[in-house]
């Protein structure tokens, strides 16, 4: 590798060294030292967004003989990844320290964090698809740590439907390659003007399905709500969030890199998954009364959202902006919506969070900021980045999208409304409810409690602070 590939890979290199250091170390440290392995991610997560913040002052170009772009898609990204696995690091520590496979948790993280970069920057088949596999293998773990009964229930869905995937994301790249020539994009995208519609189209499909199951879109959702359920807190944190970003970024790539709309209608193709995974996360949502399954749910839900921009490639000036904005958002606030079920793990049914602003107020109303959040309450970020992925969709001709959408958000807001009005009900009247509500509502952890604070801060000032926020992810271009 040139010495200028090696610095544009500078956060990625971060992680994984870190991962196989700390994974050395934990083998030597006592287990009431594993808290080393923790500081050292943090230390990588750092290095990392100093490392972005720095390689975007720079221009778009690509590194590893142009499979690699180092791009506004990428910082993006890159800020998103780090960030939010610098939380999960934080919110898990009540949970994990300790543990005797504490420093595992911690490298699998980082292994993970570094897989959702690699598909957010490739710039070829071959890199999307080493990427794909480095961001879902330690999840498969991850998702039974707690070796119960539901997480390696949980764990053993999500790894068949994962491994069903990765066929079928390799067999898409197998059928691209046939028909195009190549695996990297930009030669890929000349191989394919001259390629047969049918296998441009099925290779395309494959690949999209494979990415549509990362990023927890129907049709591939299934694993969601049992993997959020069965793994532990900080887990289901990373998992609703990191992969999607990875995902979704790829995604757009893909559509914006590759010739695709003239094997089919591929723009029609994403919005309908966007239209289906939308309505079928927030219906699926209303039903729900485990706080856990509501949020996966309700990821679900965003993940239909953000779709609308990738649909947008093209045709909007504002769909890699409002894509890039809206992933940052989501990803502050959905971690600090799982910080507090982090802090309460006890809590685990709606009734059982009663009271809570009469017992921890601060907990609570970061709690709230973050539902509301997920709605599109303004001032919070999410409220700008739907705004904006909107706006992007309106302009590239799909009004019935926008106006599902809109239609969707309003009915999101009743289920978020069953878990924010009893934290405000006051205790009295219902012994039984009271009693199951001051058992799960026993000691909260502090790290996680800090970071459902930090979280919901975080996303009213990325809100307040949109304009030079989008200014920036607008004033970059995807490279190839």
């Amino acid at each position: 590798m040139t010495t200028t590939t090696m610095t544009s890979l500078l956060p990625e290199a971060a992680l994984a060294f870190a991962a196989v250091a700390g994974l050395l170390l934990g083998s030597w440290l006592p287990r009431r030292r594993q808290w080393v392995v923790r500081a050292l991610a943090l230390a990588a997560v750092a290095a990392g967004l100093a490392a972005t913040a720095a390689d975007a002052a720079g221009p778009a170009h690509t590194a590893a003989s142009g499979s690699y772009a180092v791009d506004i898609g990428l910082h993006a990204a890159r800020a998103a990844v780090l960030v939010a696995t610098g939380l999960v690091l934080l919110a898990g520590s009540d949970g994990l320290a300790g543990d005797r496979r504490e420093t595992e948790a911690y490298v699998l993280l980082l292994l993970a964090a570094a897989g959702s970069l690699v598909l957010a920057g490739a710039n070829g088949l071959l890199v999307l698809a080493m990427g794909y596999l480095l961001a879902s293998i330690p999840l498969y773990a991850m998702v039974a740590f707690a070796k119960d009964a539901p997480g390696t229930e949980a764990g053993l869905k999500y790894f068949l439907m994962g491994a069903l995937f990765s066929v079928v994301l390799l067999g898409g790249t197998t059928v691209l390659l046939a028909a195009g020539g190549a695996t990297g994009y930009p030669l890929l995208a000349v191989g394919l003007v001259e390629a047969p519609r049918a296998a441009a189209g099925a290779g395309a499909i494959a690949v999209l399905a494979a990415l549509l199951f990362k990023a927890g879109a129907v049709p591939a959702h299934f694993w969601v709500p049992d993997a959020t359920e069965g793994a532990p807190a900080p887990v289901a944190a990373f998992i609703t969030t990191v992969p999607k970003i990875g995902a979704l970024v790829a995604a757009y790539r893909i559509g914006a890199g590759l010739p695709l709309e003239a094997a089919g209608n591929w723009s029609l193709l994403v919005a309908a998954a966007a239209a289906a995974t939308m309505v079928l996360g927030n219906l699926a949502a209303f039903g729900q009364d485990g706080v856990r399954r509501l949020l996966a749910y309700s990821t679900i839900g965003q993940v239909g959202f953000l779709l609308m921009a990738v649909a947008a490639y093209g045709r909007a000036q504002e769909a890699l902006p409002g894509l890039l904005y809206y992933l940052m958002a989501y990803t502050v606030t959905n971690i600090g919506a799982f910080a507090a079920v982090c802090a309460l793990p006890e809590a685990r049914r709606l009734a059982q969070w009663r009271g809570l602003f009469g017992r921890r107020p601060w907990l609570a109303l970061s709690l709230v900021v973050c539902l509301l959040g997920l709605v599109g309450t303004p001032p919070t970020a999410v409220f700008v980045g739907k705004l904006t992925v909107f706006t992007a969709a309106f302009d590239a001709g799909m009004v019935w999208l926008v106006v599902l959408a809109a239609v969707m958000t309003v009915a999101s807001l009743f289920y978020y409304l069953r878990w924010i009005l009893p934290l405000f009900r006051p205790a009295g009247g219902d012994d039984e409810a009271d009693e199951v509500a001051g058992a799960a509502l026993g000691a909260a952890g502090r790290w996680s409690t800090a970071v459902a604070v930090c979280a919901a801060a975080l996303t009213l000032v990325l809100g307040v602070a949109a304009g030079p926020v989008l200014d920036w992810l607008a004033s970059g271009a995807l490279a190839g």
